[in-house]
């Protein structure tokens, strides 16, 4: 196989390839450092790529498949890390001159967790500057730019995960997700990402952003490749005390199925509101195709929707100025590229009263989205209510009416990481200039397999290209 034809293969092709030896790991990181080295400068997905870490890995996948040692489907496929995962001896960053020349000292936990599965590990991707923001294009290392056109932001904060598993960089990515970080650049890179359940997930060894608002994920080119890796990244952690109790899961378990006779629910507010038209077309189109599937589409009310955004606000606010308030008291404060800095000096404005009414909203939340759970399976909605905006845009117009970008990229994500339900943003077709528009499906608490059954039984049916393969320089 040619080294195109070996990064064309999605994650579950590639690893029965290897399973069955059709090709080596070896062979296959090389393909993809071939890729890395004649994209990453156009796209600046990568901060760190890490070659000869990944070679080695390669060449221990290699020696234990030909001894018969398979792991799993993550044996030998190499997978990029956002750049606020810890990697023991590699540079971690989290997009900041702050910490440019960390290199930590031990893995995270899903670090761990991949390398159990004898993942390889290719190297560290670009995130906004502490995941503080979802734009993706404020970074000590520069923007990262959306395969789909290179004058527009990939979204952030999980911005080179976006673009690298977009553009074939990686067969699959792990990025964060505190107020829409992994949809919002799935949405616009035209990718799969899952933002799994508050809990799923370690976040061990991740610089965090918010303490009860983190959710890491796998942001990959098609629904079962996210099963898979989600598969391999859940489960309790006894050092981080906010993962859930879980038995081991085969989140692909309902993929086939049909969802006929299955509900959808589709809110009559906040969520369809204020949208781009070719958004709402879009998305309009994937629940009719729902619809010819068999599932029945009822409209559903969730009043506290109108609370939600103010109460994501106050929480990101208060929880990001505690873990930031020591360095920005620092010397190193003026390390942080002058939009953080802002963004968390306001953040020291929030009220502790404030706080405390977030809380009582989130549990009012997460008490609505149950009782509409009670009689539907799951929940569809837009990822974004815009396309993706040009790097650097700070204010867009929707239906004639300005409004700023930051918070219409989180808008429709955010609900989720205040409740902690499971959200997944499948792709569902281009705008007329081509720009991918993603759709979110929205769960019940440890329900990421009947997400994924809904995402697959669309994604088989819409047939949705998830690999943006010509990219030219301008």
């Amino acid at each position: 196989m040619t080294h195109d034809d070996v990064v064309k293969l999605d994650l579950t092709a590639l690893g029965e390839k290897i399973r069955n030896k059709d090709i080596s790991p070896k062979e296959v990181v090389q393909a993809v450092l071939h890729r890395i080295i004649e994209l990453n400068p156009i796209l600046n997905a990568f901060i760190t790529v890490a070659a000869e870490e990944a070679m080695q890995q390669a060449k221990q996948a290699e020696s234990e498949i030909a001894a018969g040692h398979y792991r799993g489907p993550l044996h030998g496929v190499p997978i990029g890390l956002k750049d606020l995962i810890y990697t023991k001896g590699i540079r971690t960053t989290m997009g900041s001159s702050v910490y440019e020349h960390f290199v930590p000292e031990t893995d995270a936990a899903v670090v761990r967790k991949l390398q159990e599965a004898g993942a390889i590990l290719i190297g560290k991707l670009n995130t906004h500057e502490f995941a503080y923001g979802p734009t993706g294009d404020i970074s000590h290392f520069g923007a990262v730019r959306n395969p789909y056109d290179l004058s527009k932001m990939t979204g952030g904060s999980s911005s080179g995960s976006g673009a690298a598993v977009a553009a074939a960089l990686c067969f699959g990515a792990l990025g964060t997700d505190t107020g829409g970080s992994i949809r919002i650049p799935a949405s616009a890179c035209g990718i799969v990402g899952m933002k799994p359940g508050f809990g799923r997930v370690s976040k061990q060894g991740i610089y965090p952003l918010a303490y009860t608002l983190d959710h890491p994920g796998p942001m990959t080119r098609t629904i079962r490749d996210n099963a898979v890796m989600l598969g391999v990244l859940a489960g309790h952690d006894p050092d981080d005390p906010y993962t859930l109790v879980q038995s081991e899961e085969d989140f692909a378990r309902y993929i086939g199925e049909s969802i006929r006779g299955k509900v959808i629910g589709i809110p009559s507010t906040f969520y369809y509101e204020d949208l781009h038209d070719e958004v709402q077309e879009k998305v309009e189109e994937a629940i009719q195709v729902f619809k010819d599937l068999g599932a029945e589409i009822r409209t559903v009310d969730i009043p506290v929707l109108s609370e939600v955004s103010w109460a994501q606000l106050k929480t990101i606010q208060s929880e990001a100025y505690a873990i930031h308030a020591e360095l920005l008291n620092a010397p190193e404060a003026d390390k942080y590229h002058p939009e953080t800095r802002e963004r968390l000096l306001l953040s020291a404005d929030a009220k502790g009263y404030e706080y405390v009414q977030a809380q009582d909203i989130r549990r009012r939340a997460q008490a609505a989205f149950q009782q509409v759970f009670a009689s539907v399976d799951v929940i569809v909605t837009p990822t974004l209510p815009i396309l993706p905006p040009d790097i650097g845009q700070r204010e867009t117009v929707i239906q004639g009416k300005s409004e700023q970008v930051r918070p219409a990229l989180l808008r429709l994500t955010g609900p989720t990481n205040l409740t902690g339900l499971p959200s997944l943003s499948v792709p569902c077709g281009f705008s007329r200039t081509g720009l991918p528009i993603g759709m979110q499906l929205i769960g019940k608490p440890m329900d990421e397999a009947v997400l994924y059954q809904f995402g697959a039984a669309f994604e088989r049916e819409a047939s949705v290209s998830t690999l943006k393969w010509e990219i030219h320089s301008r």
